[in-house]
């Protein structure tokens, strides 16, 4: 690299939230980061993000970090379940959201031509959540604009192209549960060709690449200097930008839990088992390009309506009180998804009559006891290291560790997705002394045993006899 980087500014666009994060890579810590809530606009064809906007705060947030301190490099890290569509003058269409139902006659022909699971470890999921299902939909629905499509671009890529003017793509995204990728052949899948749409998609570059120095004209918006170019990577998807600090730095075997909208576990070096789509496993794509066993289920969209977004601090009284009288979230607050797709959700009891602690308690052992089951599908050995939101609950990070009877570890560092975009910069080559951040049980908690049995006794039969 033609430059000594150290402070990264890192763009990352979650589903809730987009923050602009300066990261120190020789500190190993974030200095600072601006945010903006990610709103989805329902005008227009269908619910999409505004882009416009985002950009917008991307560029001003760029621009207040460089009035204050250097920036040596620019990094981004993108939710997955996304890509964009553009033609000869922008956006063809508005990025969809990946939550809106597009069930329906194109969804169920859509069923009828998607590869096998054996082909794509991508499971068959809701909503949008398979890009190749939402890029099916806007092709029936919008042919004409799907017609003067010249390129399907991945999201950080999306945002590369906007920085830069160049086009790339790389697999994390790709690979993200989108029907789109061969884990095993490391190539598109035979979905991508049987539609026609490998030419749409740009070169394929690591998410270690430099794809080019910033636009001039945006340098010259942002206040920095044009004869200093500033380079931009390639990026990657959120959930592999959490995992990448520990593939550079650990022993396995381990798996790595990165919280947010989404809880997304990865399993490293783990027991060999074969993945059930039924449960929302799959294969997800590293940095490298390497195929690891994943699990999803949209814990951190849970855990705020199950506690309203309280704040509320639990004591120890709470804690037992909770446990013993099996005040509990039920499995499957989310139908569809996650490790109980067909459990009712729910609460054992009306949740007006519980109180803000109560809630939290109970919110965040169903956290727990929902990333226990996932760990188990995917077979995770080793120590289980916490990133984001859940690596400052204490009572989840004892759960956890009671659960799965395994040394729990919370990231020093609460975003993990900025800290790992902003590796990038030290190239596939790079290497870290392992950070095992805190180990330490900081609320006991009461013995589970029967709490789990009565919460796993909600899931319905059918969960665990389900095949793939």
């Amino acid at each position: 690299m033609p430059r000594a980087i150290r402070f990264v500014a890192v763009v990352d666009i979650g589903k809730t939230n987009a923050k602009v994060v300066l990261h120190d890579l020789l500190e190993r810590r974030d200095l600072g980061f601006h945010s903006v809530v990610n709103e989805v606009r329902q005008d227009g064809p269908y619910p999409h993000f505004d882009l416009d906007r985002l950009f917008a705060f991307v560029l001003d947030s760029i621009r207040r970090i460089a009035a204050l301190h250097p920036i040596d490099a620019i990094s981004i890290t993108t939710h997955g379940a996304s890509a964009v569509l553009i033609d000869d003058s922008g956006l063809a269409l508005p990025m969809i959201d990946y939550e809106f139902d597009i069930s329906g006659p194109e969804s169920d022909e859509y069923e009828t031509i998607r590869p096998p699971f054996s082909e794509t470890q991508s499971p068959s999921m809701g909503a949008g959540l398979n890009v190749g299902r939402q890029l099916f939909w806007l092709q029936r629905r919008f042919p004409d604009e799907f017609a003067r499509t010249r390129h399907i671009m991945t999201y950080p890529q999306y945002w590369v192209w906007k920085l830069t003017g160049e086009l790339a793509f790389e697999p994390t995204s790709v690979g993200c549960h989108t029907d789109l990728w061969n884990p095993a052949r490391n190539d598109f899948s035979s979905l991508v060709d049987r539609m026609g749409w490998r030419p749409l998609f740009a070169t394929r570059r690591q998410a270690f690449d430099v794809v080019a120095p910033l636009r001039t004209d945006l340098a010259a918006r942002i206040g920095m200097s044009e004869s200093d170019p500033l380079p931009v990577l390639c990026g990657i998807h959120d959930s592999n930008a959490s995992l990448l600090p520990h593939l550079l730095s650990r022993q396995t075997p381990f798996s790595v839990v990165s919280t947010g909208t989404w809880v997304v576990s990865f399993s490293i070096g783990g027991r060999a088992i074969a993945l059930r789509p039924g449960f929302s496993t799959m294969a997800n794509v590293d940095a490298f390009g390497r195929p690891v066993p994943s699990g999803i289920f949209m814990g951190g969209r849970e855990f705020d309506l199950l506690t309203e977004r309280s704040t509320a601090s639990p004591t120890a009284d709470d804690i037992a009180k909770v446990i013993d009288r099996q005040i509990m979230a039920h499995p499957g607050q989310t139908p569809g998804t996650g490790p109980f797709p067909h459990a009712k959700g729910g609460w054992s009891q009306a949740p007006a009559s519980l109180s803000p602690t109560e809630r939290c308690v109970a919110a965040s052992l169903y956290a727990a006891l929902s990333t226990q089951a996932v760990l188990e599908l995917i077979g995770a050995e080793g120590t289980i290291v916490v990133e984001g939101p859940f690596a400052r609950n204490p009572i989840y990070l004892s759960a956890l560790r009671q659960l799965t009877q395994r040394k729990v570890s919370a990231s020093a560092d609460g975003t993990g997705t900025s800290a790992g975009a902003a590796l990038l910069a030290l190239g596939p080559d790079g290497a870290l002394a392992s950070d095992d951040g805190n180990a330490d049980d900081d609320a006991v908690l009461p013995d589970l045993s029967r709490y789990r049995a009565a919460w796993l006794a909600r899931a319905e039969v059918q969960e665990r006899e389900l095949t793939p």
